[in-house]
């Protein structure tokens, strides 16, 4: 096991915030001391699913924690799935069943251990405790938590003061989160910067019942391939690590240089020295930025599938680069589908490809727009909300990123 101080800045590594700092360290100094490991804690709703490289962020800093040797739990919260985290929504979100729920936990399980090492990764699902909880034992958690200090919280605040409705389950979902911490008796809660009010909450709560508060370690949000919304599924701007190798060698290789730094930073495991060095060497125009996402690339492809997979992945893709005569980077733009499908002369319109959609039909039955390298010919064509690359003419290129 490393030194507290060595451990601390492996740690930091990409984190927005450590809550408190002062507190981990001296975890950390003791559980080195004493040869006792922490209890490390991060929870994910299974609301899709696929994981996606943004859910990665979190898993890959529970995989050093394992390496530093600690003990990690991977908590599935199929009981707070059902309420719907309702972190950064401006109206109630629809709670999931519990037969959705556990279809996308098995998938979750199935997943992970494509990052962590399932020999030492505890999975728990907080149903285990909160479905025995009584009526009178809710009552008496929710009596340890105030509505003003609810109302503390962003996203409530905004919808109380623009009159939208909050409902009372809704004030359960930090509570629950919360009280998960109480039970795991965690000393380090991993998040998202955008459960940052819900993390708190669980300091607070094992405050509550004798415990000595967690440490928090706040993630940053992954933006997602346009480099704007945070990754998501239902904004189509995600890369899911089960996608086929070629998908994800490919939409790596779309994002912009600026991305591509923080992608390094977040996802790869390469140490901060190599990193630094990096950026250095980009900077000075001794490594090309392309060659740099190639790397990247086929990092996140041998990660989730094999080594021979990302060299077959970069193979084909330097293949129809070559055929195509595609660009090295390709621009993006993020559109709002009205409906669920959109009909693709507004498409084109909406992004900017073409001036009208009577131009765009005009392009299509002439054969000169292709959707993700295939011509498409139908001018009353509708698209489904997703990604797509658009190729229009002979050298107009653009990914549009449904939202």
């Amino acid at each position: 096991m490393l030194q507290h101080e060595e451990q601390l800045e492996i740690i930091k590594r990409g984190a927005v915030e450590i809550i408190i700092e002062d507190e981990l360290l001296r975890k950390l100094k003791k559980s080195f001391k004493e040869k006792e490991p922490l209890k490390i804690k991060a929870g994910f709703d299974p609301t899709a699913p696929d994981i996606h490289l943004g859910h990665t962020v979190l898993l890959e800093k529970m995989r050093q924690f394992q390496e530093l040797g600690h003990e990690v739990t991977f908590l599935i919260g199929d009981f707070t799935g059902m309420i719907g985290d309702p972190s950064g929504i401006s109206e109630t979100r629809k709670p999931l069943t519990k037969e959705e729920v556990l279809e996308n936990a098995e998938t979750y399980k199935e997943q992970i251990f494509k990052i962590l090492a399932p020999e030492r990764t505890r999975i728990v699902f907080n149903s285990e405790w909160m479905s025995d909880m009584t009526a009178g034992d809710m009552i008496r958690l929710a009596s340890r938590y105030t509505v003003a200090r609810m109302l503390e919280r962003d996203d409530f605040r905004e919808r109380w003061v623009n009159q939208n409705p909050i409902s009372i389950h809704e004030f359960l979902y930090p509570l629950i989160q919360g009280y998960d911490s109480v039970v795991l008796k965690a000393d380090v809660e991993l998040g998202g910067t955008d459960q940052k009010f819900n993390l708190i909450v669980g300091r607070e709560l094992q405050r509550e019942y004798g415990q000595e508060p967690q440490s928090l370690v706040i993630m940053p949000l992954l933006e997602g391939l346009d480099g704007v919304k945070k990754m998501s599924k239902s904004l189509g701007n995600y890369i899911g690590i089960a996608e086929p190798p070629k998908e994800i060698f490919g939409k790596i290789m779309s994002i912009s240089d600026e991305l591509m730094l923080r992608y390094y930073e977040l996802l790869s495991r390469i140490s901060t020295e190599e990193l630094n060095l990096l950026k250095e060497e980009i900077e000075k125009g001794k490594i090309h930025p392309k060659k740099a996402k190639e790397d990247l690339a086929l990092e996140i492809v041998e990660r989730y599938w094999s080594k021979n997979e990302s060299l077959k992945a970069k193979k084909e893709f330097e293949r129809i680069f070559r055929e195509k005569g595609l660009p090295d980077e390709i621009p993006s733009v993020e559109l709002r589908w009205e409906e669920d499908e959109m009909w693709v002369p507004k498409v084109m319109k909406l992004s900017g490809l073409t001036t009208s959609t009577s131009e765009a039909v005009r392009l299509i039955k002439q054969g000169g727009v292709l959707i993700d390298d295939k011509k498409y010919t139908d001018p009353d064509g509708k698209l489904e909300k997703g990604s797509y690359l658009f190729k229009v003419g002979k050298r107009r290129f653009l990914r549009v990123n449904s939202k």
